[in-house]
């Protein structure tokens, strides 16, 4: 008998360390010499620029270029080589993605707290941002239309993306397309970490940023992670890492189903990560059984076979227990097939993203719902969420006193400031309140 490419395990027989161990994460790479030599790689581009762009392109993805942008011979190139139909996907897709991101626009915010106390917040672009598109094993048109949408519905005033050059020294030609699509012009043919350090610090030919977005592999998370934390360098967007899905699947549950989206999100990378909870001893032979027969013809068996070697599916005795897993493990995507699937939704409480229902795969989401798929992993959802337009913009808090408002409310102030021993805090209002008393203001 050969053995199940997902091996099942029975929550109730497993003591409180062993059910720690079976939701533990594939290890991540060294992470002390991972993040030596992501830093090398960012000074390296701080102190050389495009000179160093260029020279670690051809060192890591054996590509000489003579020059980084993307001409806009390139962008008229990359339209023609899509079809009508591909075309026509990406703008479908664009069209969802913008709906829900418009949607999430919030009007400003005007508060009397107390009468003559007016306390306002506005919502301000940030002024630039960097997108970050991976081509490593797969180009991925998705995500510039995830990070591209809501820069531009935003209104972000300068929009750069980074991707990395095909063999030939061309972008791949969806990317562009989309980026045109989401009226990004400025388009720079560099990966990794020095994508992320040239957006970070800007060069002679990449423009400096304020804030990076998108994904990537673990030197482009390790350079986003240095970067935020110089004042010099760039925000980012959330911390993340290989992608991961759970699905809680009841015996309601099409095992055909369960097992396409387990290897849909296996396929990612060999560090992925899915998990099967579920109520039903036979639903999960079943997708046993179907993981077999599907992954025979995909095109990536070899990696999907490597991510299900560290993946899991867990036999629980109820739902409510699935959901104590499932928020224990916090995954970046969570699949709710079962019965009545919405009556569950309260039950979530750490998740990137939730698909309710048997007809709701997580591919979708990836690339056309509408929602974004730029989400938190490695259990980080726990304390962020998925990628949305605030993330865009800047909330400033405004507030402007009449008399009234300063008479009243100053002496609150005089007397919290005095407590904590500030008295020029105090004084800021003392100084008024006696020229209002004297009649003068």
């Amino acid at each position: 008998m050969t053995t199940p490419l997902l091996r099942l395990h029975d929550w109730s027989r497993l003591d409180r360390e062993a059910r720690h161990d079976l939701l533990r994460r594939p290890a991540q790479r060294d992470q002390e010499e991972l993040m030596a030599s992501a830093r090398r790689i960012v000074e390296h581009v701080r102190q050389q620029g495009d000179a160093a762009l260029i020279e670690l392109t051809e060192r890591h993805d054996h590509v000489h270029l003579t020059a980084i942008a993307v001409t806009e011979a390139e962008f008229t190139e990359a339209a023609t080589a899509l079809t009508p139909n591909e075309k026509r996907a990406i703008e479908r897709a664009i069209g969802t993605v913008r709906a829900f991101h418009a949607a999430q626009r919030l009007p400003p915010l005007s508060v009397e707290t107390v009468p003559g106390v007016l306390c306002e917040r506005i919502e301000v672009p940030l002024a630039s941002v960097g997108m970050y598109v991976p081509a490593g094993t797969a180009p991925l048109p998705s995500t510039a239309i995830m990070i591209g949408v809501p820069a531009e519905i935003a209104g972000c005033g300068v929009r750069v993306m980074c991707t990395p050059p095909r063999r030939d020294g061309r972008a791949d030609p969806a990317v562009l397309y989309t980026a045109r699509a989401c009226g990004v012009t400025h388009v720079f043919k560099v990966g990794g970490a020095q994508a992320i350090a040239a957006m970070a610090y800007g060069t002679a030919t990449v423009p400096k940023v304020d804030k990076i977005f998108g994904p990537g592999n673990a030197w482009v998370t390790a350079a986003k992670l240095l970067v935020s934390m110089d004042p010099e360098g760039a925000a980012y967007d959330m911390p993340a890492g290989p992608s991961e899905v759970l699905v809680i699947a009841d015996e309601s549950a099409h095992a055909e189903f369960v097992a396409a989206d387990l290897l849909a999100q296996a396929e990612h990378s060999v560090d992925a990560q899915v998990i099967l909870v579920t109520t039903d001893r036979e639903v999960a032979h079943g997708v046993q059984r179907e993981l077999e027969h599907q992954l025979e013809r995909l095109a990536r068996g070899e990696i999907i076979r490597a991510a299900l070697a560290s993946s899991r599916a867990i036999l629980v005795d109820t739902l409510e227990t699935a959901f104590e897993v499932s928020n224990q493990y916090a995954p970046e995507h969570l699949i709710i097939q079962v019965e009545r699937a919405r009556s569950w939704l309260p039950r979530v409480r750490h998740a990137g993203s939730v698909f309710l229902g048997a007809l709701s795969p997580e591919s979708m989401g990836d690339y056309c719902s509408g929602t974004n798929h730029v989400l938190p992993t490695y259990g980080y959802a726990r304390a962020f969420s998925g990628l949305s337009l605030a993330d865009f913009s800047r909330r400033i808090t405004v507030q402007e006193l009449t008399e009234e408002g300063i008479r009243d409310l100053g002496p609150v102030a005089q007397t919290l400031a005095l407590m904590e021993g500030l008295d020029a805090h105090a004084n800021a209002v003392t100084v008024r309140l006696a020229r209002l008393a004297k009649g003068q203001s």
